[in-house]
């Protein structure tokens, strides 16, 4: 879930995240003494219907974006996909990173992590089941939806093992 760097809640998915998943996780977040941009933590999911939430910190990029917000936003997601395949997980869903309030533009950050996860997949094929964008808008849906086939064409798409 994209976070602030203390990890203790806030507005957008964060807040969301933490209603739904209730006061442990926020006791849970606190353990791990905050998260730089770029990082990636796991905690449980508590009350939520996952094993583990993934918290990364996006960057901020209301001043506009440059390669230092392009490579911290493909951490996110290089890291998040790290972290997931380290703790054992098959499947994870990733909601829009820093398009909300951190101000990145959702035209350019749909290539940064399509490009990104697809890259992890394919050096890492073994570890993942499945990837989900989790998107709110329905201009986000459509990014994914025209974006999506540009970096996983469906003739070459690996059908799931489940």
């Amino acid at each position: 879930m994209p976070a602030n760097k203390t990890l203790l809640g806030g507005g957008g998915v964060d807040g969301a995240i933490h209603r739904a998943a209730g006061p442990m996780l926020q006791k849970e977040c606190a353990s791990l003494h905050g998260c730089e941009t770029g990082e990636a933590k796991i905690t449980c999911g508590y009350g939520l219907p996952a094993k583990y939430v993934i918290h990364t910190v996006g960057p901020i990029a209301q001043k506009g974006v440059g390669e230092v917000e392009k490579k911290a936003l493909r951490s996110c997601y290089k890291n998040s996909l790290e972290v997931a395949a380290k703790n054992g997980a098959r499947s994870v869903a990733f909601p829009c990173i820093s398009t909300g309030i951190y101000g990145y533009p959702p035209e350019q950050a749909v290539h940064e992590a399509l490009a990104t996860v697809r890259e992890y997949l394919d050096e890492h094929d073994d570890e993942l089941d499945r990837v989900i964008f989790c998107v709110f808008l329905p201009a986000d849906k459509e990014l994914y939806l025209q974006n999506l086939p540009l970096y996983f064409p469906a003739e070459a798409t690996v059908k799931s093992k489940l």
